[in-house]
């Protein structure tokens, strides 16, 4: 039963690789096991299918040649018979598993028409008076092996959400003892009341309460809040978030299973387990044709039969119907676009992890962004430069980068990155000191610079202009203040860059009438200020993590068929709940895994390119159904014999012609598909 249980995986909308629960590479193993395990059964199939296709009476008639000696026939029953028995293996086991689960679809169709073809044959070499069917067997099952093996290598690379996830976490954490003595321990190993000690850069490795030291964290990650947060004694410090500035001691208060991203771990499970099992379109479409191949195909021989014609003369009749109503093209259509739609979206930097999803994409009526990272660079960058006294714009931007080149901070970064651009010469600070929680102090040649926060101004009654800070507070921005030998200088106003790209991506959108939501978990201000410049329709704003897969259920529940775009861990329970989870590429391992389709470029623009190429790739699909069913619509009724009484009865052979035009055409036309 190996096998079909391999290429029912593969068959399922890829929901089960992307949704199994086993290690990702023993996964991506079993993947690309099945993957060549067709590939082998096709070219054997095809191997033994020549001589088969040579032995043909029907062939030999149609391309006017003879070929025959004693026993051809049974040379042509053991090759179909292996042909049969290995080459339709996966599609006769499929067929059972379809349905045990009362759902016929592409494995019923293909098992049905092979295992009539097979029988039906094999009993004109033990005396039926009939054309024998073998080549027909042998063709369908090569193609129809070709086709399934051509889809699977399209969409191979599947892998697995939970394990990333757990990734995040450091493995080992740094305990002191009660003697205060530290050594390095297994995250696993830890123990509620536990004391760990978190050096500047390190993650934190789980959920606790701080009891020592001041420090900024960078939560940006777990929470979407753009700015690092202040920490001191009391405050907690959440498993996975990164210690940006000081030294930490923390009492762990959640081993790793009760903790955040534990949490987040069962709602990306559960949202995963929920998302509905979209039934790809060529599934749907064989299921339609097994029901009529059955109908028609009784309804022949009632029919040969009720007008007085022998048993053998119906059931040639039945079992050319059937056979010819499981269409060879059918199972190249699909299969071709998919393969050209995987191969245009990987040229434009798509990575599409979950095909049914894709498929389904041309359906988005709402797009959700994350701010920080998706729609923003999620790096600082100065906006505003205010200086006081005789101070110029120039000058204060040096000396608060001087002083600030010393620190970790992301604001830091911010204000030494936009000194650079000026081209200003750094000086280099004699003394540095952090105060700790308000900001860094450094001597610049002669005399003591801070760069410090609002709170350290009012702190300290320290007289600055309100009304132009409570401006720049106002939409959204972080103000640092600088001071010289406890004299306010002025003030530099900093904000997360918004992508260049973000406002096409929204102005596109607009075009194919998509409306476009933020959705973050930075503060009302900041996402108001964004969205106003980015041409957003609404903002939701100051949302935790668990609410934001909420949010996408609220708007699903409002009928909205919803993508949501982002990057963090924060965003993977909406990336796994909503109709279409877009990752950023340069966002964390776990949205990218939770996704179902990753942005290799980081660019918002591609968001629009996934529905474009949905809609596109949806019609091209239709388009071959279209081909590969007509094929059916003519040849159904003429191989039941519809033109009888006329003296025209369809010749299987003339049924073989027009199955291989169906083929071709369906072939050249999945080739015509072109992304805009």
């Amino acid at each position: 039963m190996h096998e079909h249980h391999n290429h029912h995986v593969a068959h399922q909308s890829n929901h089960e690789h992307h949704h199994g629960n086993h290690g990702s590479h023993s996964h991506q193993h079993h993947h690309e096991h099945m993957i060549a395990d067709f590939k082998k059964r096709f070219y054997i199939s095809l191997i033994l299918a020549l001589p088969i296709i040579l032995l043909s009476a029907m062939i030999q008639s149609f391309f006017n040649y003879s070929l025959s000696f004693a026993g051809d026939h049974w040379v042509e029953l053991i090759l179909a018979s292996i042909i049969f028995f290995y080459g339709g293996w996966p599609f006769l086991t499929g067929a059972i598993d379809e349905l045990k689960q009362k759902s016929p679809g592409m494995m019923t169709l293909i098992g049905f028409a092979i295992t009539v073809a097979y029988v039906y044959s094999a009993a004109t070499v033990f005396g039926l008076e009939a054309h024998d069917l073998f080549w027909e067997l042998a063709t369908l099952i090569a193609i129809m092996l070709l086709g399934h093996w051509v889809e699977m290598r399209s969409v191979s690379k599947a892998s697995d959400s939970m394990e990333s996830l757990v990734e995040l976490m450091p493995k080992e954490a740094t305990k002191i003892d009660k003697e205060g003595n530290t050594e390095i321990i297994q995250v696993s190993e830890l123990k509620k009341g536990d004391h760990l000690l978190i050096k500047p850069g390190e993650k934190i490795p789980a959920d606790g309460i701080i009891i020592e030291g001041k420090s900024s964290v960078d939560e940006s990650m777990l929470t979407g809040e753009s700015a690092p947060v202040e920490k001191q004694i009391k405050d907690e410090a959440i498993g996975g978030s990164i210690n940006t500035s000081g030294s930490l001691t923390i009492e762990v208060s959640k081993t790793s299973e009760e903790g955040y991203l534990s949490q987040v771990v069962q709602l990306v499970k559960e949202a995963q387990e929920s998302k509905s099992k979209t039934q790809k379109l060529s599934d749907r479409a064989a299921k339609l044709l097994f029901y009529v191949a059955v109908a028609a195909g009784i309804l022949t021989f009632v029919i040969w039969i009720s007008l007085g014609y022998g048993v053998e003369e119906a059931m040639t009749r039945m079992v050319t119907v059937l056979v010819i109503s499981c269409p060879h093209a059918l199972g190249l259509a699909i299969p071709l676009v998919v393969a050209r739609s995987t191969y245009l979206s990987a040229q434009n930097g798509l990575f599409i992890r979950n095909r049914a999803s894709f498929e389904d994409a041309r359906k988005i009526n709402t797009v959700v962004f994350d701010k920080t990272g998706t729609l923003t660079k999620g790096e600082f960058a100065v906006t505003d430069i205010i200086p006081r006294g005789n101070t110029t714009e120039k000058e204060l931007l040096q000396k608060a980068a001087s002083i600030e080149s010393q620190s970790e901070h992301p604001i830091a970064a911010g204000i030494v990155a936009s000194a650079k651009k000026q081209n200003l010469n750094l000086m280099v600070p004699r003394a540095f000191d952090s105060i700790t929680g308000a900001g860094v102090k450094a001597r610049l040649e002669n005399s003591w610079v801070l760069a410090v926060s609002p709170g350290y101004m009012n702190k300290n009654n320290i007289p600055y202009d309100k009304d132009a800070f409570n401006k720049l507070s106002n939409t959204g921005k972080t103000v640092i203040f600088v001071l010289e030998e406890e004299q306010f200088i002025g003030m530099i106003a900093l904000a997360d860059q918004i992508k260049d790209s973000s406002k096409e991506a929204v102005r596109r959108l607009h075009e194919l009438s998509i409306e476009a939501q933020m959705l973050t978990g930075d503060n009302q201000t900041v996402a108001n200020n964004v969205a106003k410049e980015i041409g957003i329709d609404n903002v939701i704003a100051e949302v935790l993590p668990d609410q934001k897969a909420d949010q996408i259920k609220q708007l699903q529940a409002n009928k909205k068929r919803t993508a949501m775009t982002g990057d963090g861990i924060n965003d993977s329970p909406a990336l796994a709940t909503a109709d279409l989870g877009v990752a950023v590429g340069a966002g964390t391992d776990v949205a990218m895994e939770t996704a179902d389709i990753v942005l290799v470029n980081s660019n918002p623009v591609d968001v629009v390119s996934i529905i474009e190429l949905s809609r596109l790739t949806y019609r091209k699909m239709i388009q071959n159904l279209w081909w590969a069913a007509g094929y059916n619509i003519i040849a159904i009724p003429l191989a039941a014999g519809i033109l009888a009484p006329w003296g025209i009865v369809l010749d299987p052979a003339v049924g073989a012609v027009l199955m291989s035009l169906s083929t071709i055409i369906v072939a050249f036309n999945a080739r015509l598909l072109k992304s805009k």
